[in-house]
């Protein structure tokens, strides 16, 4: 891989960042998602998302759409990032079945992340089966979104991946919602407190780039951060995320999109850092 200037990584994120606040995304992912589907072939399938409503049609034609295949012979090193991490704290939290997703909602301050001095605070998390990013072309088992917004409404989303293995501890503590969720015909129950804390969100070691909603309106000038250790969890409890949306498909995982010329940025914890 070959590793640029400081400088000039530091300058082509900032004018991604400008760009980022002239045209700013929104959180408003799509409540009901029974309007459109996975199934390849489908007129509701990935591939005419962006003919279904014309809100949605950045699906179809934008220029920074996500997930991507993040490739590490075509990243940029970088070490001015710093560590990955979240000041998160426990917060209520309610349960909904999307459609084809399970999102998890705080309904109150459960803290945030910041970036490059800008504060965006946790709103929810979803989860995708299989993941929806892969690295250097690998697809693996599971991805969680934790969805954050700036005051000014523009959107950072950092993804965990997941290969199947040991229990993932932040699933373990809601099974028993998602199981009440399962056997009932309710799109939402009440969970109440949720510690964000038990995922494991900092990193040593993470890409980023600018991307977009990975479901409809797709809306663009989202920044990604999707963190390189890849973490855990049981085939249980990736078969109790499917089961309890009732969608009758085996994933929920929008296809790798062109990544047409953006930088992705991969940051790794110097040696001075560690000491």
């Amino acid at each position: 891989m070959e590793k640029f200037p400081t400088p000039i990584l530091f300058y082509s994120f900032l004018i991604a960042l400008v760009l980022l606040n002239s045209r700013h995304a929104t959180s408003e992912e799509v409540e009901d998602q029974r309007e459109f589907n996975y199934e390849e072939d489908s007129e509701k399938g990935p591939l005419r998302w962006g003919e279904i409503r014309q809100e949605w049609s950045m699906c179809s034609k934008g220029s920074m759409q996500s997930p991507i295949d993040l490739s590490d012979d075509r990243v940029e090193l970088v070490s001015h990032f710093g560590i990955l991490k979240s000041n998160y704290r426990p917060c209520n939290a309610t349960l909904k079945n999307r459609g084809h997703d399970m999102m998890l909602k705080w309904e109150t301050d459960a803290g945030f992340i910041l970036l490059n001095g800008t504060l965006y605070k946790l709103k929810q998390c979803h989860w995708h089966a299989s993941s929806e990013h892969t690295i250097n072309g690998k697809r693996f088992d599971l991805e969680v979104h934790l969805v954050h917004e700036s005051a000014t409404g523009n959107i950072a989303v950092t993804g965990i991946l997941y290969r199947i293995g040991a229990p993932d501890p932040f699933l373990s503590s809601i099974m028993d919602y998602l199981a009440d969720v399962s056997d009932t015909t309710d799109e939402e129950e009440v969970v109440g407190m949720v510690d964000p804390r038990q995922m494991k969100t900092s990193s040593t070691k993470y890409y980023r780039y600018i991307g977009s909603l990975t479901t409809p309106p797709c809306t663009q000038n989202v920044i990604w951060t999707i963190a390189r250790e890849v973490s855990t969890v049981s085939e249980e409890q990736v078969k109790s995320l499917r089961v309890a949306v009732h969608d009758d498909s085996d994933t929920n995982a929008r296809p790798v999109q062109p990544r047409n010329r953006r930088i992705v940025q991969l940051y790794r914890q110097t040696v001075e850092e560690k000491n």
